[in-house]
């Protein structure tokens, strides 16, 4: 068996007038991740661990943000298209584990959707999927609001 380790990591800018997207679940709140997707953050992040752990290379790599075919997507969407590449290779996953960085809004309420999402779109066990929130304690663009990061790490196995 082989096994493979991928990380990702993401950031967007916090903007008025855009809704905030995160794991597929929009959070009601008063600003949203600027972007040429729906600028889910957490989603980027995990797409490009597991694209990274295949040796498939990133998201901007596959989707473009030049390309107007991808202008509005639903990262699920695309997450759905990263899965289909990682089969192809011959892998499935093993576990992800995800850390969300916002100072606000806090995700805590939102995490069993967010990994129930995650979960159908992978058709992996929601027991393999890990989501935490952490705030900068106001440091840096994340603690003055400015932005949204993410990482995630996973294991594929082939």
């Amino acid at each position: 068996m082989e096994n493979r380790v991928g990380i990702g990591f993401d950031v967007h800018q916090l903007v008025e007038g855009r809704p905030l997207i995160l794991g597929g679940v929009e959070i009601p709140f008063e600003k949203g991740l600027l972007g040429h997707s729906d600028a889910d953050v957490l989603v980027h992040a995990l797409m490009d661990a597991l694209l990274g752990a295949a040796a498939l290379g990133d998201i901007g790599q596959h989707f473009p943000d030049t390309d107007e075919t991808y202008r509005g997507a639903r990262s699920m969407d695309l997450l759905t298209q990263v899965k289909k590449l990682i089969e192809i290779q011959g892998y499935s996953i093993g576990n992800i584990d995800m850390t969300l960085m916002a100072q606000r809004p806090k995700i805590k309420s939102f995490i069993d959707d967010m990994i129930t999402n995650i979960a159908n779109v992978l058709a992996v066990e929601a027991s393999r999927i890990n989501i935490k929130g952490t705030t900068t304690e106001k440091l840096g663009f994340v603690g003055r609001e400015e932005g949204i990061a993410a990482q995630a790490i996973c294991l594929l196995c082939r």
